[in-house]
């Protein structure tokens, strides 16, 4: 097997303080710098799976930063500059504490509630006699409350996170309309790659001087899903599963082995087999969402390389 970094411990130059969310670290220096390390840690039902995945957070970081200059003239947003493949450095923000989850479509956890009868989702009414994967008649914001690693994200509406203060009214305003522009300009790009963009989330923060910024991911497999599009109406049509690219799989495969993250359940063993192919989809995802070949990074020594590289970058500024 391929080595893989699932943790970290570096004590780089002016570092203050550590935060390990649930597949990044995020490292806090001097001068207002962010430096987030992508592992190779997998997460589903917001659970982290006990062993990493080859060159995982390597993908995740690389399509994460194509698309934030790919969105950039729409949506501000925190990166500076990026060391080394798994490695990020951005400006400091102040999280919202609330994920901006948008929807174009009936799929994953909205399919899920549809399914058990409900037709209101954080607030927003599903229309009646929708099929799971049909799309919306317009996208809807379905927010989600960011937890701390190892509880559960929770639904919430547009009408609480105001009236308890989570985001004031006028920076959520903000937030809506530019997760709305990001969802426009990523299905624009995934439809050039013969995809569709079905759903995401974005993170958004403040910065020292009041901006709010796009943080974290964008328009990765872990943070989105994908459909291809070709075939797509076929196969609503036929009422057949449709052929995506998105963690879902992952999350398929833990539910037909009896995991869904709930208490009292067992993740199920991943073989190293298992873990290979896993890693094959993630770089097919790649090559997909991003139209470019996938180089793989050196993963003989991967916390030196790290090391190495951030040292370079932070020796030059």
């Amino acid at each position: 097997m391929v080595n893989t970094i699932t943790d970290t411990n570096f004590n780089f130059p002016g570092q203050k303080s550590i935060y390990k969310g649930k597949v990044r670290e995020v490292y806090t220096l001097e001068d207002d710098l962010l430096l987030m390390v992508a592992t190779d840690r997998l997460s589903a039902f917001d659970v982290v799976m006990p062993k990493g995945i080859p060159f995982k957070g390597q993908i995740l970081n690389q399509i994460a930063t194509k698309m934030m200059k790919d969105t950039e003239d729409l949506v501000p947003n925190w990166l500076v500059a990026t060391p080394d493949p798994n490695v990020a450095i951005g400006k400091r923000c102040e999280p919202f504490k609330v994920e901006m989850v948008i929807r174009g479509y009936m799929s994953g956890h909205a399919a899920r509630e549809y399914k058990a009868g409900r037709r209101i989702l954080c607030g927003v009414a599903m229309p009646e006699g929708m099929k799971e994967n049909d799309a919306f008649p317009e996208p809807i914001i379905t927010p989600a409350t960011k937890a701390e690693m190892g509880d559960h994200d929770e639904d919430i509406s547009r009408e609480d996170i105001i009236k308890k203060n989570i985001v004031s009214e006028e920076d959520y305003l903000v937030l809506e309309d530019y997760t709305r522009k990001l969802f426009q300009r990523g299905s624009e790009i995934a439809a050039s790659r013969g995809l569709i963009l079905v759903d995401t989330k974005y993170e958004f923060g403040k910065t020292a001087d009041g901006e709010i910024v796009l943080i974290d991911e964008i328009h990765t497999p872990d943070s989105s899903r994908y459909f291809y599009a070709e075939g797509y109406e076929e196969r609503q049509a036929a009422g057949e599963a449709q052929k995506q690219l998105s963690k879902e799989f992952v999350r398929q495969w833990l539910i037909s082995n009896n995991f869904q993250g709930l208490e009292g359940q067992t993740v199920p063993e991943m073989t190293d087999e298992y873990i290979e192919t896993v890693s094959e989809r993630y770089i097919e995802l790649y090559e997909n969402i991003t139209g470019d070949a996938f180089a793989k990074a050196d993963t003989s020594n991967i916390q030196e390389r790290i090391e190495k590289n951030v040292l370079q970058y932070l020796n030059s500024l």
